[in-house]
Order: structure tokens, then sequence, then C-alpha cells
């Protein structure tokens, strides 16, 4: 089996098989749900009911705002308790749609319905389908699909890459989909290719999920205009620009994007969102999650968005002794959270629960320049410089070295022996950055 690669990167404990043997299933609707307004990249989408309304399943509770949004859509019938901020896994607090749901929840909005002939799609009717199921990248970036789809009047797609590496330790959802789900998967991906006119789609594969890889070998087979691509089992194997360079060989360029070597990365999750949208008329009101680390049952579930991190944990049994750490995400680029009082986002690809031992932080000392930190960082950066320029203020130096082109995947991190939190630091860089430029500094 040949198996491609980027240079530097880490392997961290995996971890799957905590999980990797969990069918998927569909989690119960719950009493109460909330559902943020801001689940994407860009702009928090517009309130479009009030409370006390009465919602189906499938309708539109947010509108989108400006060209970077997505719309939001109630993933239960029931009727709207409130509008009002709650605690939010990415931005801290947000405006959320409270509502008590309908045990039956049977009652579809009127919009759910399925597009009679797929094939008679033209690209521009695809993408819209995307934008007005509000469909975004599920791998947890959360860019809103449709504004993917369509490259630039002066760019252009070659291939078209289905991210199914998963990467990030301890997750299982995306290899669950594809054993699970791949017809979704496969006629979502052709959706694609068809939206942004590429000439061939790859679908990547860590070479530790055989299983999925014998699948869809099988399955490409039959398909001339896809091919699996095994790639070698190392984080992050699944960012964007390191798939881009392993697959093509092509590298994107400082302050570029995927279309600039014209290409488009999509997460298996999404193309099979994209599915359920064409095909069975559903916005996107559902996602795949794992569960996992210090809880009594792992599990991988497909979750109503908007349900409770603590009604899930609950379900599941509860925690496993007392929990020293819950992510939201996988542990390298997940959202460390204060409280479980939080609701499962479009992009909230785990739940992880790790316990005090494993929360416990390493003590910090000085940086000994061992350079393990340049070995492992994937863009060819050096972090220890960048940490050290961040700590004395000189964000001007950091600007010029490189800051900006960090994917901020925590590999100097994982392998600094002095304990340093580097890219915090090198995040903290990009933040004064992007600040000042804000103000026109």
């Amino acid at each position: 089996m040949n198996k491609i690669s980027f240079e530097g990167g880490i392997h961290p404990p995996e971890k799957k098989e905590l999980s990797e043997n969990e069918s998927i299933f569909d989690f119960p609707l719950q009493p109460v749900i909330a559902i943020p307004l801001l689940q994407h990249l860009g702009a928090p989408a517009k309130p479009l009911v009030q409370k006390g309304d009465l919602v189906k399943k499938g309708q539109l509770l947010g509108e989108a705002q400006g060209f970077i949004s997505a719309n939001i859509h109630s993933s239960a019938c029931g009727k709207v308790k409130d509008i009002d901020y709650i605690n939010h896994p990415v931005t801290g607090r947000g405006l959320a749609v409270i509502i008590e749901t309908d045990k039956e929840n049977s009652t579809l909005d009127e919009s759910v319905k399925p597009v009679e002939n797929p094939d008679k799609l033209s690209p521009q009717d695809i993408a819209d389908i995307a934008k007005k199921s509000g469909i975004v990248g599920m791998g947890g970036a959360t860019f809103p699909t449709h504004v993917k789809l369509i490259p630039p009047k002066d760019k252009y797609y070659e291939w078209l890459i289905l991210n199914g590496a998963e990467c990030e330790p301890y997750l299982t959802a995306d290899y669950r989909l594809m054993l699970e789900q791949p017809e979704k998967i496969l006629l979502g991906a052709k959706l694609m290719m068809k939206s942004c006119k590429a000439k061939k789609t790859y679908i990547a594969i860590e070479s530790n999920k055989p299983e999925a890889i014998k699948e869809w070998t099988k399955i490409c087979e039959k398909e001339d205009w896809i091919e699996v691509k095994v790639m070698k089992t190392k984080y992050p194997q699944g960012a964007e620009k390191q798939l881009i360079n392993a697959i093509t060989g092509r590298e994107v360029p400082s302050g570029g994007l995927p279309v600039d070597v014209n290409v488009l990365v999509q997460n298996v999750g999404t193309a099979a969102a994209l599915y359920d949208a064409v095909y069975n008329g559903m916005p996107l009101v559902t996602r795949v999650t794992t569960v996992t680390g210090a809880v009594v049952k792992r599990a991988n579930l497909n979750v109503p968005i908007g349900t409770f991190v603590s009604d899930i944990i609950k379900f599941l049994g509860g925690y496993n002794g007392e929990p020293g750490k819950l992510i939201l995400g996988g542990p390298m680029m997940g959202i460390n959270q204060r409280t479980d009082e939080i609701p499962i986002l479009k992009g909230s690809s785990g739940i992880l629960v790790l316990n005090k031992s494993e929360a416990k932080k390493k003590t910090e000392t000085n940086c000994i320049r061992c350079s393990k930190c340049v070995s492992a960082c994937p863009m060819g950066l050096m972090p220890f410089e960048l940490a050290q320029r961040t700590k004395i203020g000189d964000i001007e130096t950091a600007k010029k070295i490189g800051a900006m082109d960090c994917i901020e995947c925590g590999s100097c991190s994982f392998v600094c022996p002095a304990g340093i939190d580097l890219v915090h630091l090198i995040r903290l860089a990009k933040n004064t950055i992007i600040a000042q430029k804000k103000r026109g500094a």
C-alpha cells in the first residue's frame, strides 16, 4: 500500500480504539434544546422567530447575514421558549433560540422536500441548495460550503479532495460515517464535483482505518471519477494545506487559499449533509459526533443540533470519575470548556473528557532551543522564535517570520520538552496582528 504524507508532524497516542467500533445511533430528542445563531465562520444569522412561536423540524430559524454566513434551522418541532444568550462553546456567550420540544417531533416544515431530479441540477443550483440548507464545513472549520463550491471568476478547480483523514486523536465520527453511510458520501461528493467543476475527486483516508480503506477501494473500483488516497497516520494529516500538498504536490501560498492551487477540500460529513439536503430536502439539523474519554459509555451519535452536552453525558451514564478537562473536538485543536451546559453545534465533531491525571499540565521551564518544535511544525515555521517574539511584544518580527501562516495544530506545544504552550503564544501574536489590521495600524 503506497502511503503519502507531508513534511513535519507528530505521532500522538491515537486512542481511537475507545470508540471506533461503536456504531452510529440517533440520540433521542431532549425536552429542551438551544440552537445558537452563530455556528459558522462569519456573521451570526438574524432570528426570524419570536418567543412563543410554534416551530417545525427543518424550519428556518435564523437567516444568513452577508456573504460569509449561514442559515440556521430547527432540529425539532416545539415551542420557542425564549431567545436569549447562553453558554457558547466557541465564543463563550451567544444568542440562541431555546425550544421546548414536542415529544412526537413528527411535523416537518413545508420547505423540507427532496429535489425531484438531482441529475438535472446545475452547478449553481447545487451551491444554492447548500446555501439554503445552512451547510458548513463539518470537519470543524464551519466555513459556509456554498461560498467554497463556486470559485471566484478568475479561478477554477481541478481536484476535489474529500477529507476522511480524521487525524485528531480519539475522534471516530468520520470513520463510522465512511463505513456506515458510504452511499450518502459518494452521492454528496458527486454533487460537489458537479458544482465546483473539478475533473477528479480523491478521498483521503489515514492508514489507521483499514476497514474504511477496504470499503472505499471497493466502491471506487466501480467509479472512474473518484479514487482512494491512503495517507500515513500522522498528525495533522487532515489539515487542508497538508492534505493538498501530500496528494497534489502543490503548496498553498502564504496568505492564499486552496483555490489558488485549483483544489477544493471538503469533509466527508459535509458531503453527507449535501446529500441529505438534495435527496431528502433536509437542511443541516443533525451531526455525527464522538463521545469518548472518561465517560461511562463511549459512543458515536447522530445528535440534533442544539442538544446540551450535559444531557448527552447523562444519557451515556455520566462521567467516569472526576473529569479533569472537557473538550469540544479533539485534544489537539478542540476547545476547552468550563461547563457542560453548552449546545452541540454544526462543527462539534466530538466530546472528549480527560480525567485529572490526563489533564495535568506540564510544568513550564525555559526554552532550551532543542528545535523539536521546528521539526514538528508542518508549516516549516520556527515556533520557539515566534513564541519568544510574542513574549517580548515584538509582534512586527513575529509577523515577518510567518506568524499568520501558523495553522494552530498544536504540534509544537505537544513536543516541547520545556512544557511551553507555544501555540497559545503564536495565537496571541496572530490575534494582535489581526486587531492591528482592523484598526488600520
